[in-house]
């Protein structure tokens, strides 16, 4: 019963998640962070097995800031590119006996062409670049609401409105307490937390 919502606007992405560690119909905490942040501008959220998703965020962190260190601290891989690294990684465990169960948003703000990226991988290392996505119970309730109302150059204050439109709607429908969202935005001056 996870949620993760991402938005982009003209500047800006959005990515949200439930703040409750949930197995089962039991909550196991009530303030969980499932994103990593991989470089200044590219946050990833992950849903999924429970020790699948720690163990394979970590690992694309620590590969993602190993490259930025290698090659230059100043310099950081674009959120395409990270997402295609992500997705490789996805691809080559799926062919392996350990495939990892982890669904993921990749958004960033690319600095180099000034422009928002929101990515949408699964775990059987599909990808798509969207305007808008979701995981877990929210696509259910919230992509009507992204398809309605959301377009490509919508302001951050906008993207804030319609996060809060979903939250309500998961709140009104979701069949259980998700503990709220976890708002992150990813700009040009980089990954900052949000109040709903």
């Amino acid at each position: 019963m996870e949620v993760l919502l991402g938005i982009t606007g003209k500047d800006f992405t959005l990515i949200a998640t439930s703040k409750a560690a949930i197995r089962g119909v039991t909550i196991l905490k009530a303030e969980d962070d499932k994103t990593k942040t991989l470089n200044s501008h590219t946050l990833m959220a992950y849903a999924g097995e429970a020790g699948d998703t720690v163990q394979f965020a970590e690992y694309i962190q620590a590969n993602v800031q190993l490259y930025g260190m290698r090659n230059n601290s100043s310099w950081q891989l674009s959120p395409s590119a990270v997402a295609s690294f992500i997705r490789r990684e996805l691809a080559r465990t799926l062919r392996s006996r350990n495939p990892y169960n982890v669904n993921l948003l990749v958004g960033g703000f690319d600095t180099t062409t000034n422009k928002s990226h929101l990515y949408w991988l699964d775990y059987l290392a599909s990808q798509a670049s969207l305007p808008y996505a979701a995981h877990g119970y929210a696509q259910y309730y919230c992509l009507s609401i992204l398809d309605k109302h959301h377009h490509p150059d919508i302001p951050l204050k906008r993207g804030i409105e319609l996060m809060r439109m979903c939250r309500d709607e998961l709140n009104k429908r979701l069949p259980i307490d998700f503990k709220g969202l976890l708002v992150k935005v990813i700009t040009a001056k980089g990954i900052e937390v949000i109040e709903l």
